[in-house]
């Protein structure tokens, strides 16, 4: 094992044992996602790199230290795999021309890319379901986008475990007036500031507030507050997001500090957070960009979003003890002999036509044998051949689930019997 090929670090393998959650959780999405109107979007997985240092900022974590980023050996263009949906989503749209009739609600699933240390619900690539609702003014998408993410909360059954914070970033006059108040608050402290604060305090003065050192909580708790500075549009529009979230009974709290870590966002942000997870707490997350359809090149159009981290939210449900699904056969069919096995194949062909699910035992082995590996498979029935049956088109159908009596059967009868569930005696 010493000489074998791992995946690379972070990056991991999503085993047969792990994957009904997966596709269990996605169907429960897309049909969510049906039922508000939103339709897929697929994009690349690669784009070019001057779409992320235009989009998310070049003075960002992401720009500058999580991308995965290389020069492609034959036309020297540089590209990076996508560390997030949202650009490319835009990029697309515009590509497209995709608002040419009016606004567009879509979303887009698939892995996201970026180089930092792995650790529990954070890795080098990970899975996100993205919600962008494009060519919308006006508050009202961004609170059916928190009344949705709510609803989803309640159908996967962990809302009790997921609260929610909002805040508001204004306009760029907005951002602006509160950039050289906070500038100034910052430099008088200039001692109490770590060293990242330190870089970004006149590249990104912003996201210093979202610091994640204790020891430098009091200090943000203090600075000037970019709600103080919101014009009347402005308030008025947070107070309309409010009062949408009031009126559906969701609870909430406004949280000044939250900034996001993108530097497309405008007026509405929000996080759905949880403290089940520890550090890695905030399992969904968005707000308004009106400014990023024309920043990449578009006619201006108004637009939000939010995406949600897939491992973190199967990561909750375990924490909150929700049994993921199983998915078992309806039949484990046994075979010992030519003849048998000859028939086999035949049998559970007929089976699958019938809509049933069939495992066909491979690897011989005697009938003990193959009824122990029945019974793990959790298959409701075990359907069993021997030359005999084979000789007489028939099956022994078994129950292994819920008690009831082996019975023998031609295939078509067999067929019948199973379907049709636990006969009378049985149940």
């Amino acid at each position: 094992m010493s000489n074998a090929v791992r995946a690379v670090r972070g990056m991991n393998d999503l085993l047969p044992a792990d994957t009904p959650r997966w596709r269990h959780f996605e169907a429960t999405l897309r049909a969510w996602l049906a039922a508000y109107g939103y339709r897929e979007l697929r994009t690349p997985i690669l784009e070019h790199t001057s779409l992320f240092k235009r989009a998310i900022g070049e003075v960002t974590d992401i720009v500058e230290k999580e991308m995965y980023t290389f020069t492609d050996e034959l036309n020297g263009e540089s590209l990076t795999l996508r560390p997030e949906g949202t650009a490319s989503a835009v990029r697309a749209v515009i590509e497209h021309n995709l608002l040419f009739d009016g606004g567009k609600r879509l979303w887009y699933a698939g892995p996201m890319f970026r180089h930092e240390r792995p650790q529990k619900g954070r890795y080098r690539q990970f899975h996100q379901f993205g919600v962008e609702a494009l060519g919308f003014a006006g508050p009202d998408l961004d609170i059916e986008h928190l009344l949705m993410t709510a609803r989803l909360w309640r159908q996967l059954g962990v809302a009790a475990h997921i609260r929610l914070e909002i805040n508001s970033l204004g306009d760029g006059a907005a951002r602006a007036r509160h950039r050289t108040k906070l500038i100034g608050y910052l430099e008088a402290n200039q001692a109490l500031l770590d060293d990242d604060a330190r870089r970004r305090l006149h590249s990104n003065p912003l996201r210093i507030l979202d610091s994640k050192n204790p020891a430098m909580r009091e200090l943000v708790e203090a600075a000037p507050r970019l709600l103080d500075e919101l014009d009347d549009a402005a308030l008025a529009h947070f107070e309309s997001v409010q009062q949408g979230l009031r009126d559906a009974g969701i609870a909430y709290t406004v949280n000044p500090r939250l900034v996001r870590g993108l530097d497309y966002y405008n007026l509405t942000v929000f996080e759905w957070v949880t403290d089940r997870l520890g550090a890695q707490g905030t399992v969904c997350a968005g707000g308004r960009y009106d400014g990023l359809i024309e920043q990449l090149g578009g006619k201006p159009a108004p637009a939000c979003g939010y995406a949600m981290g897939v491992e973190r939210l199967l990561a909750l449900l375990d924490e909150a003890g929700i049994a993921p699904p199983t998915e078992t056969p309806d039949v484990y069919l046994v075979h010992v002999g030519e003849a048998a096995a000859r028939f086999a194949l035949h049998a559970a062909e007929v089976m699958r036509d019938a809509g049933l699910a069939v495992v066909l035992h491979g690897g011989g082995g005697s009938f003990k044998s193959q009824m122990k590996k029945a019974d793990a498979s959790g298959a409701r029935h075990a359907a069993i051949i021997g030359d005999d049956e084979a000789a007489n088109g028939e099956l022994s159908i078994k129950p292994l689930r819920g008690g009831g009596e082996q019975c023998r059967l031609p295939l078509a009868a067999a067929v019948a019997r199973i379907q049709a569930g636990p006969a009378p005696a049985d149940r």
